[in-house]
């Protein structure tokens, strides 16, 4: 079944119906075209953010589940999860740069914050790899066997740690990465999904798809310590920072709700109704378009 999704933008106001879509990268300027995934068509459409119309689809490899803006903004990543590849799209012209082959199964997918390092899950393979990076070439450093379903990645400020959710047996996991091996994994609620540090690398936020809530965890010491659960809605599903560096927003797609949390205090702050499932979000760079990406939403005529 295609999953179709429904666009909200400037601030929940303006609707436009979009095929199916899992995840949106950063937008570098208010003209930017915007990328949406076509999941099961494989191919990402380019969407006009003045104008809402899509402008071209771009052909991509099998089933692309998540897309990457790099830090330095130079690349949107496509990760084609049963193609073993990656294609890269300028971010500004939405031209093919080039394909990357032989990435396993990479279905979430994030750089270090130093670019050192190039980092995805295997979701349906139960590892985590770890490639080095030379601003140009992906070489593989290292497969980390996971367990069951690894699924959403943060990386820490410093480039040390990777956090990965695991999907299926309901853990969060921390990989140290110059020694590539895991350091802890602890136990969490149902159904773990996306994952969000605070800028101090204090604390790690975990959205539970399966439950009601994120779950914050104490990671600043040798082991993890569960220090709060904060109700946000059924579903909670994945992050996004609403770039004031004190909130982060978090979907709840059962509750078909966005919760506003603050940083500092861990409390929820504001609540904005969304229909059809809400999944992955995207806040434009001057605060003034929440873009949403509605799983269970129909496509309008």
């Amino acid at each position: 079944m295609n999953v179709p999704a429904r666009f909200l933008a400037a601030w929940l106001t303006s609707l436009l119906a979009a095929s199916s879509v899992l995840c949106l990268p950063a937008l570098a300027q208010a003209a930017a075209p915007v990328f949406v995934l076509n999941s099961l068509d494989d191919s990402v459409s380019v969407v006009n953010p003045l104008t809402w119309a899509e402008t071209k689809r771009i052909a991509t490899g099998k089933q692309p589940h998540h897309l990457y803006l790099t830090p330095d903004e130079k690349s949107m990543i496509v990760g084609n999860a049963l193609s073993d590849s990656l294609t890269f799209i300028d971010p500004k012209t939405a031209e093919v740069q080039r394909t990357v082959r032989g990435i396993i199964d990479p279905y979430q997918l994030r750089f270090s914050p130093n670019m050192k390092w190039f980092v995805t899950t295997a979701n349906r393979l139960n590892h985590i790899d770890i490639y080095r990076w030379d601003g140009k070439d992906i070489t593989l450093v290292k497969r980390v066997a996971t367990g069951r379903t690894p699924s959403h990645l943060w990386i820490d400020s410093k480039s040390s740690t990777i956090y990965s959710t695991m999907q299926d047996s309901d853990e969060l996991i921390a990989v140290d990465l110059a020694s590539q091996t895991i350091k802890w994994r602890t136990k969490t609620g149902t159904l773990p999904a996306d994952v969000y540090g605070t800028a101090d690398d204090k604390f790690m936020l975990v959205a539970l798809t399966g439950g009601d809530a994120v779950e914050v965890y104490d990671v600043s010491g040798k082991a993890p310590l569960r220090s709060k659960v904060i109700k946000t809605g059924e579903g909670a599903h994945a992050f996004r920072a609403f770039g004031d560096k004190r909130h982060v927003l978090v979907s709840n797609r059962v509750a078909n709700s966005i919760s506003k949390i603050d940083l500092q205090t861990l409390n929820v702050v504001d609540n904005y109704p969304v229909p059809g499932g809400p999944d992955c979000i995207e806040v434009s760079r001057d605060g003034k378009q929440l873009l949403v990406t509605s799983r269970w939403a129909k496509n309008s005529p």
